[in-house]
């Protein structure tokens, strides 16, 4: 599969995809609500290899999603992993259980599933949306977002209304909301 890429500068000296550590590192922004979002910049070492992994291995599909009043192709390659499924990456196992124990407070559960998504250019995308499906619909829930290729802008606004907060992810980046 083809997907042009720019690799991070900051990985140029990274033997190996690895994790950094989280602790201090990570930076936390308090929202209304009780909400937040915890940013960790270049959480992942050398993640340049394991997007060239993910990207050539991973079993991506395309999607059709109803929106509105039609049937859509959704601008993005997919692939979900149950809680109980082999994670495509040895590093995205540690990344789980990492996530898991830095969180433990405030997850007790832990992280479970994950969802992958291959954006193969500029024009593919994902729509506002709000999590409507699984425990999100009825429950506060967490979200960890792990970018790797090319800087994406990733945009958050309150359900209720109001200004959006926007985040350039770079590769390596972690977001959790």
């Amino acid at each position: 599969m083809s997907a042009g890429v720019q690799g991070s500068i900051f990985d140029l000296d990274a033997e190996s995809p690895r994790l950094r550590d989280l602790g201090s590192h990570v930076e936390r922004r308090v929202l209304n609500n009780g909400a937040w979002v915890d940013l960790r910049p270049g959480w992942i070492a050398g993640s340049t290899d394991l997007f060239d992994a993910l990207r050539d291995d991973v079993p991506w599909r395309a999607e059709r999603r109803r929106m509105y009043d039609r049937v859509v192709d959704v601008p993005r390659l997919v692939c979900n992993y149950r809680a109980s499924d082999e994670l495509p990456d040895p590093l995205l196992v540690d990344a789980r259980a990492a996530l898991t124990a830095h969180y433990r407070d405030e997850l007790p559960e832990g992280f479970a599933t994950a969802g992958l998504c291959l954006y193969r250019d500029g024009s593919d995308s994902v729509a506002w949306h709000g999590d409507r499906f699984g425990r999100g619909a009825t429950h506060d829930t967490m979200v960890a977002i792990v970018s790797l290729g090319s800087p994406r802008p990733l945009a958050l606004r309150p359900r209720g209304g109001g200004a959006s907060l926007k985040f350039t992810l770079s590769a390596g980046d972690l977001l959790v909301m």
